[in-house]
């Protein structure tokens, strides 16, 4: 029986599968499916994709936890981050794409277990440099859930009031909302400021120059450069999640970097173009400005 175009292309994609690093996204404060909607799809066309719920937010691991007296750290997340993937991937070294908080789990996680990563990308992670301007705690307690969704974005379309809805009613869920608190309460001025120079790997870093959660985009631009081996963009008129606000690029991106090391940037998103309008000296690392065009 000959196999048909359908079966090979499934071949095709289960080989691509064997040979490629695990793709694994690791979430901020949003939950999984809020965060990667937009890239999940693109991703899965040329990497074996996985998304590890290590924070849902009423879930009864979660909240075992912290019936238990413990705290939802940085650490307990990159903990839960290593315990999914030795027990359900055990394929390393892994591709490890963080977004916000999730930044600080995978650059932990990083310099904790080098020899199970292979590249890391950021995209807008805090913790860098800095305090964050964290709406979600204001919108949390005023229940102005439009505003805390507004707030992520540097264009209000993206803000829509589908999603405002839905923020809304995961707030009317009391395990949810527990979940968040105690998670701001444990994860709120962490810094991995002192990982940055330890980080071994290729990283790409990817910043939205509006952001407006990342309090000095500029300093955390700066911080990223002690990454030893480090790409940076900054993608103009864009906030905090690059990933969902400028999707089709974000995707591009972290493809080309993963597949061959995005060896030109593009001219709009050079990082000393964002620094001079800053009106700030330029003086980013070698490394960095090796990938110029």
């Amino acid at each position: 029986m000959k196999p048909s175009v359908r079966n090979l292309f499934d071949l095709h994609r289960l080989n691509a599968y064997d040979r490629a690093n695990p793709l694994i996204l690791v979430n901020g404060l949003a939950e999984q499916s809020v965060c990667w909607f937009a890239n999940r799809r693109s991703w899965s066309r040329h990497f074996d994709v996985r998304v590890p719920e290590i924070l849902v937010y009423d879930g009864a691991s979660l909240h075992q936890h912290i019936e238990a007296g413990g705290e939802v750290t940085i650490d307990y997340l990159t903990e839960r981050l290593a315990q999914y993937l030795h027990e359900f991937v055990q394929r390393p070294p892994y591709n490890l794409v963080g977004s916000s908080l999730g930044g600080q789990v995978i650059a932990t996680f990083a310099t904790r277990y080098p020899k199970l990563v292979s590249k890391l990308v950021f995209i807008c992670p805090s913790g860098f440099y800095g305090d964050e301007n964290l709406p979600m705690m204001e919108g949390v307690r005023r229940s102005q859930y439009g505003t805390l969704v507004k707030s992520v974005f540097h264009k209000g379309q993206f803000a829509t009031e589908e999603l405002v809805n839905v923020i809304g009613q995961k707030f009317q869920n009391r395990e949810w909302k527990k979940g968040v608190l105690r998670t701001l309460r444990g994860t709120v001025g962490h810094s991995v400021s002192d990982l940055l120079d330890k980080i071994p790997h290729n990283t790409l870093a990817i910043w939205g120059s509006e952001d407006k959660v990342i309090s000095d985009v500029y300093g955390s631009v700066k911080a990223a450069e002690r990454i030893l081996k480090v790409k940076q963009v900054v993608i103009p008129k864009c906030g905090h999640a690059p990933q969902i606000e400028k999707s089709h690029l974000v995707n591009q991106l972290v493809t080309r970097f993963l597949k061959d090391g995005l060896k030109n940037i593009p001219p709009q998103l050079d990082p000393h173009k964002y620094l001079a309008r800053e009106g700030k000296p330029s003086r980013l690392s070698a490394i960095t400005a090796a990938v110029r065009p």
